[in-house]
């Protein structure tokens, strides 16, 4: 992931046994240096497009497939505002099956996690009940259809038949399903646009340079303070 090359590096002082002196430092880079996109981005399409993950693909794999190099993983993640892979990022079919028997066992996987509604629209197409409800399993309600039929007799006209019915709209969902589902939300992403790419690195690279401090040795280079050192007296 070249991500890490981004990162500038930090000097701290050796806490390794083997050191020779206490002026020695460890160079490494800095983790604590990192980006986001600012938040208001996300809805601006002329940047970013809205992506949906294919089955079984890695962020490696939609870097490949969008912007030719599958080194540009991070930036799809960074684009999504994913942090957490393993919790952010959709598992494959296989992993999910798995992973949902780790968590409620195989029979319990397969058992009735809740119970929601279907949707119910009237003869006019009015909605009566919307789909997705969590409900009781013995939801019902009563559908009074109107219908016009028949002829009144000596009046010459029609009359009104009205039928009221009992409905049960309810559906059950697995454990199974509920994850399913939830996995399948997260395959929906923001993008970054190809042809933004060079400029988003440019920018990140510059964000990413240090400004001048005490700790500052140059701009991808900071060196924390020494304590081992005392000072003269």
């Amino acid at each position: 992931m070249s991500y890490f090359r981004e990162l500038p590096d930090l000097e701290y002082q050796s806490p390794l046994s083997h050191k020779k002196s206490d002026l020695e430092y460890v160079r490494a880079k800095n983790l604590f240096r990192r980006v986001k996109l600012r938040d208001d981005l996300q809805n601006v399409f002329t940047i970013f497009n809205r992506y949906q993950i294919p089955e079984g693909a890695r962020p490696d794999n939609v870097a490949e497939q969008l912007y030719g190099k599958s080194d540009y993983d991070w930036v799809v993640l960074l684009s999504a505002n994913i942090i957490n892979v393993r919790d952010q990022w959709p598992l494959s079919e296989r992993d999910l099956y798995k992973f949902t028997e780790d968590k409620y066992g195989p029979i319990i996987m397969n058992e009735v996690k809740f119970y929601e509604t279907t949707e119910v629209r009237d003869v006019n197409d009015r909605l009566i009940v919307p789909a997705g409800k969590i409900v009781d399993k013995d939801f019902t309600i009563y559908d009074a259809t109107t219908v016009q039929e028949g002829v009144g007799v000596g009046i010459g006209g029609t009359y009104i038949v009205t039928t009221i019915k009992t409905l049960n709209p309810v559906v059950a969902v697995t454990n199974y399903e509920y994850e399913v589902r939830k996995n399948d939300e997260k395959r929906s992403i923001f993008i970054l646009r190809p042809e933004y790419l060079q400029q988003y690195i440019n920018d990140l690279r510059k964000i990413m340079y240090y400004e001048k401090s005490t700790q500052y040795v140059e701009k991808k280079l900071i060196r924390t303070e020494n304590t081992r050192i005392s000072s003269p007296q």
